[in-house]
This record gives C-alpha cells, sequence and structure tokens, in this order.
C-alpha cells in the first residue's frame, strides 16, 4: 500500500495539553554561515547506546569519507564510518579500554568512497539497505522501544518524522529543511522501500513548519501536533498515532538524518553535512552554521562567549551530552547549547522573591511571566533524597503513562510491572521534563535506560 499526500488531506490537529515549555535566552537567530573548517573530526561510540563496537582502523591509518571506522560487535554488518578524509589521529579510551571517540585529522580534500546511486523507487528494499548498511548510514535509522540502531533484519509496522522540536532553544527545523525538498524526498523514498508497504507518519506543527513543505511531501502520512514540549517528541507522536506494543518495532529518523539519506543515492557518496544551531545565553551571537557531523565545535566557539565559565552540551538542556570546549557535534545532533555552570552556592535561596528564577511549582513569582526568557544555569537547588510523591509528573508527560510508577518498577527490576506501565512506549527524552520538576533530582533517564537492559537481557 502507498500514501499519498496532497493538501487536501491535511489532518486535523491533535492538541496536546500536558508538557512544559522552558524559555531560555539565546535562541538562534535565523541567520547562516559557513562554520570555520575544523582541523579534526570524532566519531564517538557513546553516541550510540548499548553499542558494543570494535575497530577496523588503527592510529596513522589514512581514511576517505564513508571509510569504517569501526563496527557493531554482535551485528558486524552495521558499519560506522569517517565523515571527512584525512588521517585516524587518535582512539580515546575510558575504563577497561573502552571506546570513546575515534578521532580524525582532516585533509581537507574531501576524498570520498563511492557507492551506487540511483532512483530508489528503481531499487530493491535489499539493495537500498546493502548501500545504507555499507556507507555508515544505516545508524541514522533508529528503533523503539529502546531507542537503539535498528535491526537490519526487522521490518518496522511504521517509520516515524518529526518535522518540529520542542526542546529549549531547540533549532527551528522549518528553516533548515527550507528549499531541501527534493533532497528530503528522496530520503523519504529510500526509507519507504524499507517498510513492506508499512506506513512513513510525519508529524509536523500547524504553525511553526512549512505548510508549503509538508503539502509537497509524497508516500507519507502527516499529522499535525501543537501544544507544549514534548510535543515535538517523536515517542508523543507514535503514542498518539500507533502506540507501541510488545513484540512490535517502530523505526524513527531526524529530519536532517533523511537529507544524509537522501545525498547518498543522489549523489554517491556519504555527505554528513549538517546544519547546527548554536545557543543559550552565553553566546554572543546565537544562529545557524553549516558544519559536518562530528566537527569540533571549538570554531564556532571562539570570540562568541559571555563569561568563562559555562557548560557546552551537544543537544538540548534536558537530554543533551556534556562536552568540553573543544568536544565534538554528536552524531544526532542539530544543536550545541552553552549555559552557565552552576556553582554559586544560595543562602537561603527559596526564601528569595526569584523574579529571575524558572520554577514550575510556583515556588517563585516567576510564574507569573511564563514566556519570559530565562537564564539558568546548572544547579540542582537542592540535593538527592528518596522519591517524593508528588502527583505532577503526569502534567509534563501527554501520554497515558505513569512514570513514576515505572521509574519504581525498574528500580525494583519487576519486568512485567514495566511492560505493564507503558516501558516500551519511552525513551529518555520523552521523560527528560519529569527529571527537570523532580524535586527528589532522582536521575530518571539514567534508570530508564537500566530498565531498557534489564528487558533485552530478559528478553535475548
Amino acid at each position: 500500500m502507498r500514501y499519498q499526500k496532497n493538501k487536501s488531506s491535511m489532518s486535523k490537529v491533535i492538541n496536546l495539553k500536558r508538557g512544559l515549555d522552558i524559555h531560555l535566552k539565546g535562541v538562534a537567530e535565523k541567520s547562516l554561515e559557513t562554520a570555520p573548517a575544523s582541523e579534526t573530526y570524532a566519531v564517538k561510540p557513546y553516541d550510540f547506546p548499548d553499542l558494543t563496537p570494535k575497530l577496523s582502523v588503527k592510529p596513522g591509518e589514512p581514511v576517505k569519507t564513508g571509510t569504517p571506522l569501526f563496527y557493531d560487535k554482535y551485528r558486524p554488518e552495521v558499519v560506522f564510518t569517517s565523515p571527512v578524509s584525512g588521517t585516524v589521529k587518535a582512539v580515546s579510551r575510558g575504563e577497561r579500554r573502552r571506546i570513546l571517540e575515534v578521532v580524525i585529522d582532516s585533509d581537507g580534500k574531501d576524498e570520498a568512497v563511492s557507492f551506487k546511486k540511483g532512483d530508489p523507487k528503481n531499487l530493491s528494499g535489499n539493495e537500498i539497505k546493502d548501500i545504507l548498511l555499507k556507507s555508515g548510514v544505516w545508524p541514522f535509522i533508529r528503533q523503539r522501544p529502546f531507542d537503539l540502531i535498528a535491526n537490519p533484519e526487522d521490518t518496522p509496522k511504521a517509520i516515524f518524522i518529526s518535522l518540529f522540536d520542542t526542546a529549549p532553544l531547540a533549532p527551528d527545523y522549518a528553516f533548515i529543511l527550507k528549499d531541501k525538498n527534493t533532497l528530503f524526498q528522496a530520503g523519504l523514498d529510500v526509507l519507504s522501500k524499507l517498510t513492506g508497504g508499512k506506513p512513513v507518519h510525519v508529524g509536523y506543527h500547524p504553525e511553526k513548519s512549512d505548510a508549503s513543505f509538508v503539502s509537497g511531501l509524497t508516500d507519507v502520512e502527516t499529522h499535525a501536533f501543537k501544544g507544549p514540549h514534548p510535543a515535538g517528541n517523536t515517542g508523543v507522536q507514535i503514542h498518539h498515532i500507533d502506540p507501541i506494543n510488545k513484540g512490535e518495532v517502530v523505526w524513527v529518523v531526524n529530519p536532517q538524518d533523511i537529507l544524509v539519506i537522501g545525498r547518498l543515492f543522489t549523489e554517491g557518496v556519504y555527505n554528513p553535512e549538517r546544519i547546527v544551531a548554536l545557543a543559550g545565553s552565553e553566546v554572543k551571537s546565537p544562529k545557524y552554521y553549516v558544519t559536518k557531523i562530528g566537527a569540533s565545535v571549538k570554531g564556532i566557539l571562539d570570540g562568541n562567549l559571555v563569561g568563562r565559565n559555562n557548560r557546552y552540551i551537544s543537544g538540548n538542556v534536558l537530554t543533551g551530552k556534556k562536552i568540553s570546549r573543544e568536544g565534538y557535534i554528536g552524531f544526532y545532533d542539530s544543536l550545541v547549547s552553552v549555559i552557565p555552570e552552576g556553582n554559586k552556592f544560595e543562602l537561603l535561596g527559596w526564601a528569595l522573591p526569584g523574579f529571575g528564577k524558572f520554577s514550575f511549582y510556583r515556588t517563585f513569582f516567576s510564574w507569573l511571566t511564563p514566556e519570559k526568557p530565562y537564564r539558568l544555569d546548572t544547579n540542582l537547588h537542592g540535593g538527592r533524597r528518596a522519591f517524593v510523591l508528588t502527583g505532577q509528573y503526569e502534567k509534563v508527560l501527554p501520554m497515558d503513562i505513569y512514570p513514576m510508577h515505572l521509574i519504581k518498577a525498574i528500580l525494583v527490576d519487576d519486568i512485567d510491572m514495566m511492560e505493564n506501565l507503558g516501558i516500551y512506549e519511552v525513551v529518555e527524552e520523552d521523560i527528560a521534563l519529569c527529571e527537570f520538576i523532580d524535586v527528589s533530582k532522582t536521575e530518571m533517564q539514567t534508570i530508564l535506560r537500566e530498565g531498557f537492559r534489564s528487558l533485552i537481557k530478559e528478553l535475548g
């Protein structure tokens, strides 16, 4: 079955009420520049949850764009390739010699391995899968549940794509995807050949998304969503369109990753170009930069910062990974956030009016100005303690799930209870707001990942 999208079939708006928008200072202006050329690039295995990497290269070896750097020990056909040409500079390792990153010294030549190109509609599903795997583009396709790299042997019941992001300081995908209709459609054509006739769902915002871009897409089903964060999360959209049950697999792909897939089949090379938003209160001129996956952030940060004691995050402030000032852009990230470090102790800070502080619980008078952007730091504002039953978590999660009960089931390793409470439907980004408002300072995202590992071990 094929799905034809046209303007007359625009879906009704799914209006989500629960959630929380966190307005931060430093949203990226819609201005685009080419980032300074990065001398080094890195591919980091920890961007891929629970991956066991095996090296394909050694320091000093020359590589081209698309040369395999490492592969999945348990699925050797899933490889991870170099984003640029040059020389392997280093393989950084952590405890038990765990591979942390493979660093490439770029030669600036962009020499690339050639792969088969062509119209996806004229290629079989197996041919397409083979090209995606050999080029290192397959890891852009992730599966739910568990938010892992998709298993090439699976056929998903659907593929989901969200064309908007509601996280703090999130990039504007309407701006990023402007004039890229043809490339995006090429990527969609590739994905549609992998589903065995199952639908490709595209979620969009009726006001934030480009209506002409959405109406021009073919062979997809579109769904309009409105509401506070996390309305833009793919997991939330899956929950309201086609929830995941035990034994079912759904694939998800980020919008910019679809462009990489499209380029692979139109150009015949792995071209990991990415538009990244640099945003946050500590950025002098927040804007968008054209760069590549794995590039160092040093070039876009130098001379563009306020203050010295900052937190650098690849991704958003709720789910992103902390990096150094010379760190690298994550494999799936389209945002680099810079906010102040929170090392300032406040005596009786809770007793102050707090006009410049954000609080979900109306602790401060700031709740009177919900649209005001704030300069927030990384302070926890309290220590970790036992779970406090507040009944508030459900107010920021627009899904029929009880997050506190789910987290407690994971803590006691009750597999049956985890399944009954909907663990197959959520990933870390879906409960990030629950962690943000948690008065107990519980690391819910870490606990959820441990629950995934318990389930994977139990299910084999």
